[in-house]
C-alpha cells in the first residue's frame, strides 16, 4: 500500500498530491476521549455522527477546501470505515493518521509492559506498530485492516517530555523514515528539544511538522522562528481559538506575515484543531472552513498576495504529505 513520491495516502487510497487542493493539516473528525465510549452517558449514534461530519465537510468544500487531515492517531475515535463513507459522500479527501501520545493518553498496555521493573515500550516497538499501519493498513478493531495511514502523529507531555514521550517520538520518527510519510509532532514544553529528538533519528527536518506553535508560551520563547530556522514545518494549528493560552487570530496573522517576510513562507502550515464530533470532552465550535473564511482575509489585509496564500494552504501541505 505504499505510495510513490507524487501521491498521498488517503482513506480511499493513494491520490496524486497535486489533487489535494487546500489542506487543513491538523483537525479531528470523530474525537473520543479514550474510554469515553464505555460511559453510561455517552452515545455513539453513527448515523447522527455521519450527518454532522458530512455537513461540516461540505461547508469546508463549499468555501474552497479540498483535504482534511485527521491527526488524532490510533485510539481517539478514529473510524476508518466512517471516514471512507464521508470522503465518498462529500468529495473531500481525508488523510487519517497513525501514532499515539502524549504519555498521559496512552493505555496501560503501552505503559506497563510485563518487565521488572516496568519500563516504557522501546522506540522500535512503537515504530513497528505505526509503520504497519502505513504498509499493511490501519487497524479496525476486531475486524481487519483498511487503507494506509498518511501521516504519523504524536505529541509530547505539555509540562515536559517524559521517557515514554521520547520513546514515542523516536518510534514515530523511525516509522516515518521507513515508510516515507511525514511526521506531525504536537510539542510539549520545548519545541526545539522535541524536534531535536526526531531529527536525531535521521528524519529530514522538512518531513516534520511541529504543532502548537501559536501557543503563547511557544511564541514568547521564539519557537516558531527557531523551528523554521531548523528547516521544519511551523504549524499554527489553533486558528480560530482565542483564549489565554493562544494568540488571537490578528496576532497569528502578524506572525505568519513576519515569517513570510523572513523567508520562511515555505515552512508555514495552518489549521484550527477543530473537532467535528467530540465524545468525552468539549467540542470546538470552529468550522473547518474558518481558515478560509476568516483568517485568509487577515493575511491579505497585511499584504500577503495570492501566491503567498496558495503556497501556505496548498503547496506546503502537499509537499509535506507526499510520500517519499
Amino acid at each position: 500500500m505504499s505510495a510513490n513520491s507524487t501521491t498521498v495516502n488517503t482513506v480511499l487510497g493513494a491520490v496524486p498530491a497535486d489533487e489535494l487542493g487546500v489542506v487543513s493539516v491538523h483537525e479531528a473528525l470523530l474525537s473520543v476521549l479514550p474510554g469515553a465510549e464505555h460511559a453510561y452517558d455517552i452515545t455513539l449514534d453513527r448515523a447522527e455522527i455521519f450527518e454532522t461530519l458530512a455537513a461540516r465537510l461540505r461547508d469546508f468544500r463549499a468555501h474552497g477546501g479540498g483535504t482534511i487531515v485527521d491527526s488524532t492517531g490510533m485510539f481517539h475515535g478514529r473510524d476508518v470505515p466512517l471516514y471512507e463513507a464521508l470522503s465518498r459522500a462529500t468529495g473531500v479527501h481525508i488523510v487519517a493518521s497513525t501514532g499515539q501520545g502524549p504519555e498521559e493518553l496512552l493505555g496501560g498496555y503501552f505503559l506497563t509492559p510485563q518487565t521488572n521493573p516496568p519500563t516504557p515500550w522501546p522506540a522500535d516497538r512503537f515504530a513497528d506498530l505505526f509503520a504497519r499501519e502505513i504498509t499493511e493498513g490501519m487497524v479496525v478493531p476486531r475486524v481487519e485492516r483498511r487503507g494506509p495511514a498518511g501521516l504519523v502523529a504524536t505529541a509530547a507531555t505539555r509540562t515536559g517530555r517524559t521517557a515514554t514521550d521520547e520513546s514515542l517520538l523516536r518510534g514515530a520518527a523511525r516509522a516515518a523514515l521507513a515508510t516515507g510519510v511525514a511526521l506531525s509532532v504536537r510539542h510539549g514544553a520545548d519545541a526545539a528539544g522535541d524536534l531535536g529528538v526526531v531529527l536525531d533519528e535521521g528524519l529530514p527536518a522538512d518531513r516534520v511538522a511541529v504543532g502548537g506553535l501559536d501557543r503563547q508560551d511557544a511564541v514568547a520563547a521564539g519557537a516558531p522562528e527557531r523551528i523554521a530556522g531548523l528547516g521544519a514545518r511551523v504549524v499554527l494549528d489553533h486558528v480560530g481559538t482565542e483564549d489565554a493560552g493562544h494568540l488571537t487570530d490578528a496576532e497569528r496573522a502578524d506572525l505568519v506575515t513576519g515569517l513570510v517576510r523572513a523567508g520562511f513562507g515555505d515552512r508555514i502550515l495552518l489549521s484550527s484543531s477543530a473537532t467535528g464530533v467530540a465524545k468525552g470532552h468539549p467540542a470546538t465550535g470552529t468550522p473547518y472552513s474558518h481558515v478560509l473564511t476568516a483568517f485568509v482575509p487577515l493575511l491579505t489585509a497585511r499584504g500577503l498576495d495570492g501566491d503567498d496564500v496558495r503556497r501556505i494552504l496548498v503547496a506546503n501541505p502537499r509537499d509535506l504529505l507526499a510520500t517519499r
